[in-house]
């Protein structure tokens, strides 16, 4: 049995986005989407999502490149004053080699997961899973706590950020390389949901394509699917005025993605490939806290 969960991220980032996210969920293929507790249109995002309550809703929790929840001092190793304003920094790659040296404070990572998931919970969202922006929680400095801050709030399932290399294509060489890199964290991230016992699914496609998404790409991605629970991680959204005052590189390719995400084809593939579409709220109902499958081995396409 193949299973895909379609999740959405940024909802809340700004308006197009959240309005791109639920015509994609009501009109194609998206059944689940993670929301930013700092985003510039969180109160739009919660409303819509109030409106469409079969849309699976997660903390799309935010360590780099956005504010933080807490003052300053509460978060001294993730964040810095920014004209007064605390700010996360924004080079994923700094975050890295601050987590790699062992200079990020876990209980500090927690606490602001912590206060992002309850503001998204007192607003009436039921919290149904978690990933994070930049996919941060790759690393086990940011795990560890996101795995303590999911148990303590009560949420049953969090993304597994590893993509098998079988599904990296040829011209993405150096990310392949880097995700080849990242994926010797995966034992320890298994190891963690396990002693929490939070859920995850096989793992996940379509983050080597963020930002160049084409049919044929998807078609490659969905006829390889290997057995299991697999999670497609898309953005789509409205290229507009709002998002023009965001710091993102993600700007046309949203609302290309919206339109393979809510195309005929799209949805005839699925059909011909007997993939069930299921949300994370579906995938944590059902799934058994037992270890999952390995993800398949590194061949390329």
């Amino acid at each position: 049995m193949r299973r895909l969960i379609v999740n959405a991220d940024d909802f809340g980032l700004t308006r197009g986005v959240n309005r791109g996210i639920i015509e994609a969920h009501q009109h194609g293929i998206v059944t689940s989407s993670t929301l930013m507790a700092g985003g510039a249109a969180f109160e739009g995002a919660v409303a819509l999502a109030k409106q469409t309550p079969r849309l699976s809703i997660g903390c799309h929790t935010l360590l780099v490149d956005a504010s933080p929840l807490l003052d300053l001092a509460q978060v001294s190793t993730l964040a810095v004053s920014n004209s007064g304003t605390p700010s996360f920094r924004e080079s994923i790659v700094s975050f890295a080699c601050r987590a790699a040296g062992r200079r990020l404070d876990e209980d500090q990572i927690e606490a602001e997961i912590t206060a992002q998931i309850q503001k998204l919970q007192s607003a009436g969202i039921q919290v149904t899973h978690l990933d994070s922006h930049k996919h941060t929680h790759i690393f086990p400095a940011v795990f560890r706590p996101m795995m303590r801050a999911a148990k303590k709030c009560g949420i049953r399932a969090v993304r597994n950020p590893f993509e098998p290399l079988l599904f990296a294509s040829a011209r993405n060489w150096k990310r392949r390389f880097q995700f080849g890199i990242l994926r010797s964290f995966q034992k320890n991230f298994r190891q963690a949901l396990d002693d929490a016992g939070v859920l995850t699914p096989n793992g996940c496609i379509g983050i080597i394509a963020t930002g160049g998404l084409t049919i044929s790409t998807f078609r490659a991605l969905i006829e390889n699917l290997p057995e299991g629970t697999w999670e497609f991680v898309s953005h789509p959204g409205y290229n507009d005025a709002d998002l023009a005052r965001i710091k993102t590189r993600l700007r046309a390719s949203r609302e290309k993605e919206l339109q393979i995400l809510t195309s005929d084809e799209t949805k005839e593939m699925l059909r011909r490939e007997q993939i069930e579409l299921v949300s994370y709220r579906d995938f944590a109902q059902s799934a058994a806290p037992t270890p999952q499958v390995v993800a398949p081995s590194s061949t390329s396409l």
